[in-house]
């Protein structure tokens, strides 16, 4: 298994200059290491990767690498527009010592299944790494159904995983019986039927602030006990639901903030949380009842 267990999409906290906080970047990660989670992803869009330079990108590959130390998996989000930006994407990670990539199609482009395998070959050639696809709709513009993953992963030897955030669990059952790949929960609010119908991790927000509670949930569920999981997942929810909005990154920054953490403010063009939603979050986090971080 390449892509194990629980893998928080690492949020990238900035200072109040809009430079990356590498101190604070440290300290969250040391905090999911300390928490036993099994796996990190950087410079996705929990890390607002689309707002960060090359040199940004690189400097938070590098820090996390260097706070993980051969802990657990580390996997970089290499997305892009374009096959030459994705390309260098992938050959930075290789070169900044992630195991891993993580990919969604070309974004913004409906491409054929022609040009898809041609991106993702092109992405595998220069990673050398193993690939989890991330298939997301609302992020990339484009559906990739388990047919069509099937026959990437066919003609792409490295694609390994599947990063599913389509909010469709039959699809996962569906990708087990026709692949062999891993297949990730990719959406916080349905990660307990995402686990009951096979999934075997979860790339997730809500993670980087409630980590042991997120490896209960998968725990409660592989063993059968569906009621203590059901208990744990209704406090994940309502932070949860929050991942499917616009303002994910503002509302599990703001989580983060009230949990003791280093969350901080979002790049433009993220605006800051309105009064609504600053009382959503309020009661999201109460309800998960997570002590804060000393």
């Amino acid at each position: 298994m390449h892509f194990p267990g629980i893998i928080p999409a690492v949020i990238v906290p900035f200072t109040d200059a809009d430079e990356v906080d590498v101190a604070g970047l440290r300290d969250n990660v040391t905090f999911l290491l300390d928490s036993g989670i099994d796996g990190v992803v950087v410079n996705g869009t929990m890390g607002e990767a689309g707002s960060l330079t090359m040199e940004e990108r690189a400097l938070v590959l590098r820090t996390v690498v260097e706070v993980v130390a051969g802990r657990v998996p580390v996997i970089a989000g290499v997305s892009a527009g374009v096959t030459r930006i994705a390309v260098a994407h992938a050959e930075a990670a290789r070169a900044g010592g992630a195991q891993g990539v993580m990919c969604l199609p070309p974004l913004n482009y409906r491409g054929t299944t022609d040009e898809l395998v041609a991106f993702f070959t092109a992405v595998a050639g220069a990673a050398q790494l193993p690939v989890m696809a991330y298939n997301n709709p609302e992020a990339s513009g484009i559906d990739m159904p388990p047919a069509l993953i099937a026959l990437i992963a066919e003609h792409v030897d490295a694609v390994v995983a599947v990063k599913e955030c389509s909010g469709d669990a039959r699809r996962i059952p569906a990708l087990l019986a026709t692949t062999d790949l891993e297949v990730l929960v990719g959406g916080d609010d349905w990660a307990l039927e995402g686990f009951a119908t096979g999934a075997s991790g979860w790339v997730s927000g809500v993670a980087n602030i409630a980590p042991k509670e997120c490896k209960e949930l998968q725990e409660h569920v592989e063993a059968g006990r569906l009621a203590e999981a059901r208990a744990v997942y209704q406090r994940l929810l309502p932070l949860a639901r929050l991942d499917m909005t616009p303002w994910l990154v503002q509302y599990f920054k703001g989580a983060m903030d009230a949990a003791g953490l280093r969350g901080g403010p979002s790049r433009a063009p993220r605006l800051p949380l309105g009064p609504e939603q600053q009382e959503l979050l309020r009661e999201a986090v109460d309800a998960l009842g997570v002590p804060a971080v000393a």
